[in-house]
């Protein structure tokens, strides 16, 4: 796994897997329990697939009691857990620990109500995002978090990395759709957070658990927000001769009191492995491209629209086509949603980044990545979600060449660290799993990452949820308290000591 450091294995653990696979049979019978190392394979990685290792076990669940006594049986023995959903996560949230359970979601694929008086359909985690919208778009609703991966994405994936999307710039991230979940402890107590009220009572802890990465407890239902499809949807093809100037256009349609429902951005590296690979049109004399769509009623979007084009011009806008139809609309989408794969076939491979900033930052950033590309001898395709500064950096290597994956990592750090020092943060929605993991410092200080532990020590004491992911050092949680000793006696001495 590259120079990947994961928590060792437990060998008391491993040496008693034959006895936990066992147990798990008697709770999740049939094929539920996969054990057999060629077919644990398919699993041994997410969509960060640099870094793999096959699991201790797999257990595939179907039923909230199923999950329910999984999670308590490994508590009570001490096994760790590593949730999955559709392994569709790009910071190795979902990379399996070889002492480690990993608990697929995939078979909790049922939508269990659609409730249109009240705009919300409540549906199982391994349900796709696009799965949400094709059941309720009949009916002129959709759901409208739309990440690149819609089609493979589980919704409670989106929820563990608080997913966005070409949309979320208007309709917000999946925090912002998101309105209950139904979760199990490690301790195996199932509980329920919000419901299809608009606010709940007490702390926010449905905002806690959305983005939690795995790490409190495992979702086992979720309550969406669906929206009704607006009256019309346009979207303008703007190109640029340059980066800079597109990333000013951005800034300057934001200041003008334009909230477009998405906003992305291309570079001449993206733009050509898209059009190559899609035919979608898009020019390629320009350096960047900006698709930005424009929806409501009809009246407002054609002034909109006006607004734009009039912005894109004063920025030096060399290309500007409108969409007539909603065929021509899409098309300029489907380049967008398949940059990802369009640039898989002009590099062996690629890491896909993924870091927030400042929008008026973008123009700085950019400059930044193209000195840090001739540092390190490699290419970098950039695909953004230019509306709210989300960037997602494509850095291109082969990993059949020594050492250019340590280059490619290397290369990605200073990109994030860079947003950090402008005054962005580390991720938008891929989350930091491992990837991320060593840069939190650049960004907490030792005081903010052991309050984040603390929280995570009231979900899971033992720290059997998902170790090894967000923290670069995971602290036990007797050590972050301050525990007062009176005359040789410890408070609650029943209580194991580290």
């Amino acid at each position: 796994m590259s120079g990947l450091l994961m928590p060792k294995a437990d060998d008391a653990t491993m040496s008693r897997r034959s006895d936990i696979v066992t147990a798990l049979r008697t709770i999740v019978p049939g094929e539920g329990v996969v054990d057999a190392t060629n077919a644990m394979r398919v699993f041994e990685s997410d969509a960060l697939t640099a870094y793999r290792q096959l699991p201790l076990v797999v257990v595939l669940p179907q039923t909230v009691a199923q999950v329910s006594r999984v999670l308590k049986y490994c508590h009570e023995n001490n096994v760790k857990v590593v949730p999955r959903g559709s392994g569709t996560s790009l910071s190795g949230g979902a990379l399996p620990l070889e002492d480690a359970v990993l608990l697929v979601m995939s078979r909790f694929n049922q939508i269990l109500e659609i409730d249109y008086p009240n705009r919300v359909a409540v549906v199982q985690p391994g349900v796709t995002n696009l799965g949400i919208t094709k059941a309720v778009e009949h009916e002129g609703f959709y759901y409208a978090p739309d990440p690149s991966s819609q089609i493979a994405c589980s919704i409670g994936g989106n929820v563990a990395e608080n997913s966005g999307g070409v949309h979320c710039l208007k309709y917000g991230l999946t925090a912002n759709n998101v309105l209950g979940l139904e979760m199990v402890l490690i301790t195996g107590e199932v509980v329920r957070l919000g419901g299809k009220h608009l606010d709940s009572e007490g702390y926010d802890l449905l905002g806690l658990m959305t983005g939690s990465e795995g790490l409190l407890g495992v979702v086992t239902e979720v309550t969406v927000r669906i929206l009704q499809k607006p009256a019309t949807a346009r979207a303008l093809m703007v190109g640029f001769p340059t980066s800079e100037q597109a990333g000013k256009c951005v800034a300057d349609i934001i200041a003008g009191g334009v909230i477009p429902g998405g906003m992305e951005m291309m570079d001449r590296p993206a733009i050509h492995a898209a059009e190559d690979f899609v035919h979608a049109g898009y020019p390629l004399d320009v350096e960047a491209l900006l698709i930005i769509e424009l929806d409501g009623p009809v009246v407002e979007v054609d002034h909109l629209i006006g607004m734009v084009e009039a912005i894109a011009n004063k920025n030096g806008a060399s290309t500007c086509v409108i969409s007539q139809s909603e065929e021509e609309r899409m098309a300029f989408w489907a380049g967008r949603k398949a940059a990802f794969p369009a640039v898989g076939r002009i590099s062996p491979d690629y890491l896909c980044m993924d870091g927030t900033i400042p929008r008026k930052e973008l123009p700085k950033v950019l400059a930044g990545m193209r000195e840090l590309s001739e540092k390190y001898g490699l290419r970098v395709a950039n695909v953004f979600h230019a509306g709210d500064g989300n960037l997602h950096p494509l850095i291109l290597y082969d990993a059949n060449i020594p050492e250019e994956l340590h280059k490619a990592e290397d290369f990605g750090a200073d990109i994030l660290r860079l947003c950090v020092k402008v005054g962005g943060v580390l991720t938008g929605e891929h989350g930091v799993g491992v990837e991320k993991r060593e840069l939190m410092p650049e960004m907490f200080n030792e005081i903010d990452l052991n309050q984040q532990i603390r929280v995570k020590c009231a979900f899971d004491d033992k720290h059997l949820l998902n170790p090894g992911k967000v923290f670069p050092q995971l602290h036990r949680c007797a050590e972050l308290g301050r525990m007062h000793v009176h005359r040789g006696q410890v408070p609650f001495p029943e209580i194991p000591r580290f």
